[in-house]
């Protein structure tokens, strides 16, 4: 009895709209496996949609009545009946892409002969159920012109494909869409991915992947949660697809095993079961090979026991001897004719043996130390042969290794500028989270003043003093997290003015103090941090196309020289004889055009020179990594990080770049530009007048 033996299948689809496809699975012999790549979830705004829903029950007659209404899949059709007040009208026709959406509709109520639904025909030779073929169903039902002025409703999910849209729109029709369901990348539980791990381990498996954003979602999964190895073997699975436009989808993403089934469940399983056909049981298929080998014996058990065989093989090897030679003699005219296919040639029958045949055989000694001479030729031509094509390997072999520890050399180089990179990062997320914890102290410092402002006296005095110190504490604080002197020195201003209208020897040393500040502030020179970043985005965005120094062009060489002048008028002034003069114009003129076709350019880095283009490419991202640390640095205010990497950056662009390029110039100017502009990126403190108005308040 034959045993099915089956593979599993990943399926892709929403959660809860793979009844009917696991079961016809299962009656197959497949394992399933449930792991949805789409979660469809309502829209966060119902009110278009419920709006455009309430227009349908409009009368027949009013002219902004819908003509159509389109639902592109049976998640729109589920979410937008869900919000139907009433049935849905009779005489409004419903147009929808596959019969997935006809039996969605007919769970609705909505079906012939009672209400009219547009869809492709399922009775084609090769049908087709997408947007085309709908548009092309829709004309068939409408005529070409039959929806020009006339409104048409599409419901669908958030965002879409626009094809069906833009047709209908170019054919006259007023479309109007509204969203009924949004998707949403799910998470599957850590139970799936460990299956998927044991599947890729070796299990035979396939994945059904039924739309384009299924396909992305894999992949944006995949490099989350698989290891490189793993992504390989999963992009070599097969992968089913009902229609072209996901497997060219998939095909993009890197997939190479892809089967289009077409549309519907049963074509799904029809393809399932062509990739994993039935196999038989192992028992059965052996007693066949048993039973074939045992007749095969038997049929040539009389040719074996056949007393006249022993005796004639040896006049059958001296007849192939014969015909080895005749076929090496001929062999050089074989080669020049036409090639024939590698066939061996069967042995001449056994013949009775002969006193005469064996004094041939007696006499064929030296054919046969001229057969064994051609055999020991060739084996020593093989041997010749397969000694080159070692060497050639070994070469190859040494050549691979070489390049494979250079890019060894290279990788470890970006990752420890990419630690670097990532302990800057951490280095400023610790910065914040102190800011954060000097936020948190000054808004427990701001519910404290504000206790103190209920234990004040009615002195005028401790009031104006407790307002100033709150206002310089919040001008300080906003000061360090923000930079904006601006800010405090309109703070500073507006404390002193405060403090006029008070008289006292106390208040005059608070005043002294904030004067100082405000001279502090102002004092200090204003950096532009955001233009300054922007010139290094700018930078960061040009290096791409910076030529190296071995990439510069070299112009062509043209022979030049000046034209000979008048020999006759030179002798006569001279006093030279007239050849003599010719002879000085030829040898000149030969000089000049020597040196023309010869030109010289020195580079005083030979590194430069030795980077080969893929090099190029690392050379160039070390130069973004430095502008990039270097932008990190600017904001962060650390000022010798910053001048560090623009230094390093400088110098990169001046030894490995052609000097001479005017977009390498550009780009070191505005290197050096953000380096002559950062030279204090520091921000001042507001010290003094806090510690004067401290010292008030303890009654210095």
């Amino acid at each position: 009895m034959a045993s099915e033996r089956r593979a599993t299948i990943v399926v892709t689809r929403p959660d809860g709209q793979s009844s009917a496809l696991l079961a016809l699975l299962a009656g197959a012999g497949f394992e399933t496996l449930e792991f949805p790549l789409i979660d469809i979830a309502p829209v966060a705004d119902d009110a278009p949609l419920r709006a455009a829903l309430d227009e349908l029950f409009l009368p027949r007659e009013a002219p902004e009545r819908y003509a159509l209404v389109v639902f592109v899949s049976p998640n729109a059709i589920d979410h937008a009946f869900s919000r139907l007040a009433a049935p849905w009208p009779a005489d409004l026709p419903v147009a929808v892409v596959g019969p997935g959406s006809v039996a969605a509709l007919s769970r609705q109520g909505v079906h012939a002969p009672s209400h009219r639904v547009i869809s492709p025909s399922a009775e084609d030779a090769d049908p087709r159920f997408d947007s085309e073929a709908l548009y092309a169903a829709i004309g068939a039902h409408f005529g070409t012109n039959g929806l020009a002025g006339k409104r048409v409703l599409i419901v669908r999910g958030d965002g879409g494909r626009e094809w069906l849209a833009e047709r209908l729109a170019g054919a006259g029709a007023q479309v109007e869409k509204a969203a009924a369901y949004r998707r949403v990348l799910p998470e599957p539980s850590m139970q799936k991915w460990e299956r998927i791990h044991e599947l890729l381990a070796g299990a035979p498996h396939a994945w059904l992947l039924t739309s384009s954003e299924g396909v992305r979602n894999l992949a944006e999964l995949a490099h989350e949660h698989l290891t490189a190895d793993e992504i390989v073997l999963l992009k070599r699975t097969p992968l089913v697809c009902p229609h072209p436009r996901i497997a060219e989808a998939a095909r993009g993403a890197g997939f190479d095993r892809i089967t289009v089934s077409g549309a519907g469940d049963e074509r799904i399983a029809h393809a399932l079961e062509a990739l994993f056909p039935r196999q038989r049981d192992p028992e059965t298929t052996a007693h066949a090979s048993a039973s074939a080998s045992a007749s095969t014996t038997t049929s040539s058990a009389p040719t074996d026991a056949d007393p006249a065989t022993a005796p004639a093989q040896q006049t059958a090897y001296e007849t192939a001897y014969e015909t080895a030679q005749s076929r090496m003699t001929d062999s050089n005219d074989s080669k020049k004719a036409s090639p024939q296919p590698n066939v061996t040639p069967p042995l001449p029958p056994n013949t009775p043996f002969t006193p005469f045949e064996q004094q041939q055989r007696r006499g064929g000694g030296a054919g046969i130390v001229l057969l064994w001479l051609v055999v020991v030729i060739l084996a020593v031509a093989a041997g010749a042969g397969a000694f080159v094509l070692n060497r050639k390997f070994d070469r190859a072999d040494a050549e691979m290794s070489q390049r494979l520890a250079q890019s060894d050399e290279q990788n470890a180089d970006l990752r420890a500028k990419a630690d670097q990179a990532a302990s800057a990062t951490g280095a400023l997320n610790t910065q914040i989270i102190q800011l954060q914890g000097k936020l948190a102290d000054a808004e427990a410092h701001s519910q404290a003043l504000q206790q103190q402002y209920q234990d004040l006296a009615s002195n005028r005095d401790d009031w104006t003093v407790a307002e100033v110190e709150q206002i310089l504490s919040s001008a300080s604080q906003q000061l360090q997290l923000t930079g904006n002197v601006q800010l405090a020195l309109f703070a500073l201003q507006s404390a002193d003015t405060r403090l006029a209208a008070t008289t006292g020897p106390q208040v005059v040393a608070i005043r002294k103090a904030i004067a100082q500040d405000i001279d502090k502030l102002k004092a200090t020179p204003s950096t532009d941090l955001t233009g300054l970043a922007i010139k290094l985005d700018t930078a960061i965005d040009q290096i791409d196309q910076l030529p190296l120094s071995g990439e510069a062009p070299i112009a062509r060489a043209q022979a030049q020289a000046a034209e000979p002048a008048n020999s006759a008028s030179i002798a006569a002034a001279t006093g030279e004889p007239r050849w003599k003069v010719l002879w000085h114009q030829i040898t000149n003129g030969i000089g000049q055009q020597l040196s023309s076709l010869v030109s010289v350019r020195r580079i005083d880095n030979a590194d430069a020179m030795l980077a080969s283009p893929d090099q190029g490419y690392f050379v160039r991202e070390n130069v973004k990594l430095r502008l990039l640390s270097a932008r990190l640095s600017l904001l962060s205010r650390s000022e010798p990080t910053l001048k560090s990497d623009l230094r390093a950056a400088d110098a990169a662009l001046g030894r490995y770049f052609d000097a001479s390029s005017k977009k390498v110039q550009a780009v070191r100017d505005l290197v050096k530009q953000v380096d002559q502009a950062s030279l204090a990126v520091a921000v001042p403190n507001l010290n003094a007048s806090l510690a004067a108005v401290h010292q008030f308040k303890r009654g210095g």
